[in-house]
Order: C-alpha cells, then sequence, then structure tokens
C-alpha cells in the first residue's frame, strides 16, 4: 500500500475522532499544547484575477490538500494556515504582495505564481531576502538554472524538459522544416530557444523555418497563421495556451494551416486549455497535457474522489498542481523538524515525497522536482477535445544532466 493510500486511510479513518477523545487517549495535557501550538504560515499567491481558469482549480487543490492534513491533526501538531494573495500577473506586483506576505504577515515559506516573468521577479526577491519560495506553474528555465539561486525551488517540468518530452516523439516522424510560434515573453522564449536546440540533436538537418512571437494577450490570429503558412513549414511546435491558443486554433482550422502538418503544442493537453477549445480541438496534435479521467492508479483515484465530492467538479492539471505543492512543504517540514527557513531548503534538497501519481523527488543540484507530464495525441470525442494515445513521462528522465547545471546554474 502506498504512503499516500495510508495517509487518505488515516485522514477518513483515525482522525476522524474527535478532539475530546483524542485528547482522553493522549492524557490530554498533550493535545492541548498541540493545538495551542503557532500554526504553519504559509504565503500563496497567483494570478487568480488574469488566469481563473488554471488558477481556480489550484486553489481549489492546495485547499483539499490543507483540509485533509489539517483533519489528521497537522504538521507535527501545527496547523496549516495559506495565506492568500493576488499577484496582479504582474512582476512589481507579485514583489509587493510577496514582502507583504514576508514582512508583515511572517510567513514561513512562500509558494506559487503563474506567469514565468511573475515567477523570477518573486525568485529574485526570495534570494534578497532569503525567504522560502516554492514556485508551481512557472516552466522558464531560468528559475532553477541561469537564474538559479539556494531559496527557489520548481515543481512544475521546465520547458527543457516538455519540449524534450515532444521532441523525442517527432524524432521518428521525418519532420525537418519547422516554424515556432510562442508568446514573447519568459516562458515563450526559453521554450524556443529549447526547441530549435533539441529539434537539431533529434535531427541534424532539420530547419527553423518562420518564427512568430505574439505579445501574450494580444495575439493578431490571422496574421501570425498566414506569416506561418507563407512559410511552407512541415511542422508546427506551438507555446500558447489560453485565449491565445483559442484564437490561434480557430483561425488556423479555417485556413487550413494544420492540414497534413505535425504540430507539437506544449500544455494543449491540459484540461484549463483544451476544454476552451471544445470542438474545435485540432486532431492529431502531439501535446502536453493531463488525461485525468484516464488516469489509473488507487492514489489519484482517491484525490480526484476527494475532489469531486469537495467541488463537485472533476480535477484539472492545476488541481493535481496545488494539492502536490502542500504535499511538498508538510513533507519538507516533518524533514527540518519546523519552519526555520535554512532547515526547510536544506530538507529540500533531494526530499523524497509521496503524491497522488507516485513518488517525486526535488533535485538537489538544481532544485527542480522529477514531476512529469503526459503526451499523448489530440482528438475530439462527444463535441469535447480529448487526449489519447497517452503515456505518462517520468520528469527524471528528462532532465539536464549535471554537468549542464553545474555550467549554467550560479554557484
Amino acid at each position: 500500500m502506498s504512503k499516500f493510500l495510508s495517509r487518505r486511510r488515516a485522514i477518513l479513518g483515525i482522525f476522524s475522532m474527535s478532539a475530546a477523545v483524542c485528547a482522553v487517549l493522549a492524557g490530554g495535557s498533550m493535545i492541548s499544547s498541540v493545538s495551542a501550538a503557532d500554526p504553519i504560515k504559509i504565503g500563496e499567491l497567483n494570478s487568480y484575477g488574469r488566469f481563473a481558469a488554471f488558477t481556480q482549480p489550484y486553489r481549489n487543490g492546495w485547499q483539499l490538500a490543507v483540509d485533509e492534513i489539517n483533519a489528521a491533526g497537522g504538521v507535527n501538531g501545527r496547523m496549516l494556515e495559506v495565506i492568500s494573495r493576488d499577484d496582479g500577473a504582474k512582476p512589481g506586483d507579485a514583489v509587493r504582495v510577496a514582502e507583504e506576505l514576508v514582512s508583515r504577515e511572517k510567513v514561513d515559506v512562500l509558494f506559487g505564481t503563474f506567469l514565468s516573468n511573475v515567477g523570477l521577479a518573486v525568485s529574485d526577491y526570495a534570494a534578497q531576502n532569503k525567504a522560502l519560495f516554492l514556485a508551481a506553474e512557472p516552466l522558464s528555465d531560468a528559475i532553477t538554472m541561469a537564474k538559479g539561486n539556494r531559496y527557489t525551488f520548481r515543481m512544475r517540468p521546465n520547458t527543457y524538459m516538455q519540449t524534450k518530452m515532444l521532441v523525442e516523439q517527432a524524432k521518428t516522424l521525418g519532420v525537418k522544416r519547422w516554424a515556432i510560434v510562442a508568446p514573447n515573453y519568459a516562458y515563450g522564449q526559453s521554450a524556443a530557444e529549447n526547441f530549435k536546440r533539441l529539434i537539431k540533436e533529434a535531427i541534424p538537418d532539420a530547419e527553423i523555418v518562420a518564427e512568430q512571437y505574439p505579445a501574450l494577450g494580444k495575439i493578431d490570429a490571422g496574421a501570425t497563421v498566414s506569416a506561418l503558412a507563407q512559410a511552407k513549414p512541415d511542422g508546427v511546435f506551438n507555446v500558447l495556451f489560453g485565449g491565445d491558443l483559442a484564437k490561434f486554433v480557430r483561425e488556423g482550422n479555417v485556413r487550413g494551416l494544420f492540414e497534413k502538418r505535425t504540430v507539437l503544442s506544449l500544455l494543449t493537453g491540459e484540461p484549463e486549455w483544451l476544454s476552451l477549445l471544445k470542438d474545435e480541438a485540432p486532431k492529431g496534435w502531439i501535446v502536453t497535457g493531463y488525461p485525468v479521467n484516464q488516469v489509473e492508479g488507487d492514489g489519484h483515484k482517491m484525490f480526484a474522489d476527494a475532489y469531486k465530492a469537495k467541488f463537485n467538479d472533476t480535477p484539472r492539471l492545476g488541481s493535481l498542481l496545488g494539492y502536490v505543492m502542500i504535499q511538498s512543504i508538510k513533507a519538507a517540514v516533518e524533514k527540518a523538524g519546523g519552519t526555520d527557513t535554512e532547515k526547510m531548503v536544506d530538507a529540500l534538497k533531494g526530499l523524497e515525497f509521496d503524491t497522488p501519481i507516485g513518488m517525486m523527488t526535488m533535485r538537489g543540484d538544481d532544485h527542480q522536482a522529477t514531476m512529469g507530464a503526459w503526451i499523448g495525441k489530440i482528438d475530439v470525442k462527444d463535441g469535447k477535445g480529448v487526449m489519447t494515445d497517452w503515456a505518462y513521462a517520468d520528469g527524471k528522465d528528462y532532465m539536464f544532466s549535471a554537468e549542464e547545471v553545474m555550467k549554467t546554474r550560479p554557484q
């Protein structure tokens, strides 16, 4: 039986007893001292107003984990208290929020953020102020590589890892003429640079024949699709998401951009973005995502069932991510024996923790978790986009080499 299953059953069983019964069993004095212990204060910031499709399920995920842990007695007898703020999807606003959480609210750890430029700003704040920060969604490699620091860790697989997963699929297809479309900020730029590097490593005579970098949230889909089509690529590497993705797909479908072309697409298989496309979801795209209703395993089923029971909704990838973030913080506090920042930082290096999708490790040399992604193809069923022919790609198999980490990351 996995640790995740054991923990969930404990929550549903032993720790469902009332506090009064627990006090009797413990002799009274110990329980009263635990209940009086200061909570573990966790500062959370994310772009709730700007990217609700991802961040609201994400909030639900971390709230579910907090409720379960507190119902089971907390961490080392201390309850978890999350103080959540909107970061405005702007680096300057996010830094001010982080400062408020650390200085005024006295949180023990920060976690969250969505956009890579926002995550990088909070990471820099964390380094300057020796505040522990766990980045949730930002995918730019720089967060844990070129601009990595002692106090910043990242959960989701970065752009290098996810791009490498997709390129691995394309290697056998013989596609050599590629076009790139990506949002013009840290995440998109990072993904594009990784694709250029990895496609040449996989297919030495591959070439990039067109590149389009629309401003985030401001894509001129007609002009973008037209520019790509004029280059007559055999394949397209797409990094768009959200509303930009929906507009690009709609215009591309109308103009036939995707016909008889291979498309590799980061994130498009995630329920948050796939649901926006509805029956316009582009069949045959090779994507990273999360086929939530198809993922097997008792641990994932228990997570999904608990989520549905609490929120009357199906989990999204953000839901899973939020849940796993809290689980990693819990494991770090337990290993550190408390919430001292330096001890928690040391505890996170090499930390192993259980999740609904199996054991993960926070790698010590670059502070990158081994969380993976699901790779598959898009199809349309019952008027909705779905992932098919998918497989889970374990993040540990796609990470930067130790030599490249040593070369790139500040020591």
